[in-house]
């Protein structure tokens, strides 16, 4: 495993996160818990030293599992990072049945109120970083960042963090607290945050990147459009399953393909190298279901891609895919 240093937060994180989205069974389709923690302990033996999540994985369920998965472990030799201002159930808001219900609430008020649920469901006394999960344009971000100092001072959190930031809204945040890492969508199908992430980076803030394989379409797994089920993310949440963007990603991954029988590697590792071989990707989550995948993803870190096969794969990059892929901020 590979490490990297958050300047500002002064900690070392394996370049490999856990993800937990699809663990939270939030329309990813069936998963096994069993295996969900045993995919995460899989991973911490692999190296991992970082678990991701949020409570609006699955209505809290993600939290929840990755509570089960870590206890009995060293608590100071794991980071958990988990989310708040976004669910489907805030101090204020109402419980929606469906993902597309997700409340942003970002009051000072909400925010104590959900630290304390995660705090909760995690079955922990300190969360290492919480992340604002998307900017609440209804509350001022002001408001926000004093809950996040409260919550420092009063030792439930040690990081503050937020995720689908803009640089204005990070640089209004930064007026009132530290800001100690970021966390965008980021991958060889989600490049818009590029510059915001090198700016960040050069400023001292670590880059927590998300959907580091393109939600599953840089496995190899998917090479027709596929059908997913009723409510699953990847109907909407990101654009690259659908034509034509479907068919420009098919031509990224020949050249995945042809460096994938140069090097008899998997073309996850491929992906999963092609992002934290970058100086501005600190730690790039990704989402495991079982031991197998844990293992495997782990395993990129025996090895690199050359320059030249990096350059293969931005040159194809750069002449097929005309989308930037990440949903836009709103």
């Amino acid at each position: 495993m590979r490490y990297k240093h958050l300047e500002k937060a002064n900690i070392d994180v394996s370049a490999l996160a856990v993800g937990t989205w699809a663990i939270g069974a939030a329309g990813y389709g069936e998963v096994n818990e069993k295996d969900s923690i045993d995919a995460i302990r899989a991973m911490i033996d692999g190296g991992v030293n970082l678990i991701d999540t949020a409570p609006a994985y699955g209505l809290g369920h993600s939290e929840i599992v990755v509570g089960k998965a870590i206890q009995g472990m060293d608590r100071s030799k794991v980071f958990i990072a988990t989310k708040c201002g976004v669910s489907k159930l805030s101090l204020y808001g109402k419980k929606h049945p469906d993902h597309v219900g997700l409340i942003r609430d970002g009051r000072f008020e909400n925010i104590l109120y959900e630290c304390e649920c995660s705090l909760r469901r995690l079955g922990t006394d300190y969360i290492d970083v919480l992340f604002v999960h998307w900017p609440d344009v209804n509350t001022p971000l002001e408001e926000t960042m004093e809950a996040m100092n409260v919550l420092k001072k009063e030792g439930k959190i040690r990081f503050v963090g937020v995720s689908n930031f803009s640089e204005e809204q990070i640089l209004t945040c930064e007026k009132v607290s530290q800001i100690d890492v970021i966390q965008p969508p980021y991958s060889m199908v989600a490049r818009r945050d590029e510059t915001l992430m090198k700016w960040a980076v050069g400023r001292g803030i670590g880059t927590f990147t998300y959907g580091s394989l393109g939600a599953g379409i840089l496995t190899g797994t998917f090479r027709t459009p596929p059908t997913f089920g009723q409510g699953d993310p990847r109907n909407g949440f990101y654009p690259f399953f659908v034509e034509p963007h479907f068919s420009k990603v098919m031509k990224v991954l020949d050249v995945m393909d042809k460096i994938s029988a140069e090097t008899g590697k998997p073309l996850p590792q491929i992906a999963i190298n092609w992002s934290t071989q970058k100086d501005f990707v600190s730690t790039a989550l990704c989402g495991v279901r079982n031991p197998q995948e844990a293992a495997q993803n782990c395993a990129a870190f025996d090895w690199t891609l050359t320059d030249e096969q990096i350059a293969a794969i931005d040159a194809a990059i750069e002449a097929n895919l005309d989308f930037d892929g990440a949903t836009p901020r709103r």
